[in-house]
């Protein structure tokens, strides 16, 4: 008998008629989201473009479940979060998004290897060996096996930002939240960081949301999606 037909996945973020307003019920509301829908699938790699002030940071902040939207429907990882409480959406957080930011965000006077653990730390409240083996595994994929006991202060630019990204992947999250990572890099670095994003995209299938103003990184991207004045289009 043959096998039943598996159900296919669920996309790992879908946003559904997704509204953001502030100031609600005063004179001077703004709704500045205005209904956006989007679905991302895991292995997929999104470019985000789009001028300042068009919604981009208020959306970014939404998919990271740092900021509730005022209407409309947000499901990560098949968990509709409508009605979850700010623990639970902590904790979905915590084990589903890794971020990386444009500036990295490290202790400087920490490790590399420690930086990496804090996640893991976070989750856990004790460092534990496998947190270890894991962090160090994580920047050994990224090339800093010889950095593992450097300060992050004592890194370059580029290094701190690999950093930042074997940081982001601790929790094996199915999502990255990339905001400008490579905006204050030179253009090597910036180039290393981005392919680094697209291998860890297309190698553990991670999702990747990545935002950028820098349009030959954003054609190199499965896909780009325009926030323009709180809606989004493009191909």
């Amino acid at each position: 008998m043959d096998a039943a037909p598996q159900a296919p996945s669920p996309p790992v973020l879908a946003l559904r008629g997704i509204r953001k307003s502030f100031n609600l019920g005063e004179a001077n509301e703004t709704e500045v989201l205005h209904g956006i829908d989007l679905d991302l699938w895991s292995g997929e790699f999104c470019a985000v473009v789009g001028p300042s002030g068009s919604g981009k940071s208020t959306l970014l902040n939404i998919v990271g479940l740092l900021d509730r939207p005022t209407q409309g429907q947000l499901t990560m990882t098949g968990q509709e979060t409508t009605r979850m409480n700010d623990a639970q959406l902590t904790h979905l957080r915590g084990h589903s998004i890794g971020f990386v930011f444009q500036y990295h965000h490290l202790l400087g006077a920490f490790s590399a290897l420690e930086n990496v653990m804090m996640p893991m730390f976070a989750d856990t409240g004790f460092a534990t060996e496998v947190a270890r083996l894991r962090a160090s595994t994580l920047l050994g994929s990224v090339g800093l096996t010889p950095w593992l006991h450097v300060p992050a202060s004592h890194l370059s630019g580029g290094q701190q930002q690999r950093v930042a990204v074997a940081r982001a992947l601790a929790m094996k999250p199915a999502l990255i939240l990339a905001d400008e990572p490579t905006g204050n890099l030179d253009t090597k670095s910036a180039d290393g960081v981005f392919e680094l994003l697209q291998r860890v995209c297309k190698e553990q299938g991670t999702a990747v949301l990545f935002v950028t103003h820098n349009p030959l990184l954003a054609q190199r991207c499965d896909k780009t999606i325009a926030v323009v004045d709180g809606r989004v289009g493009g191909p």
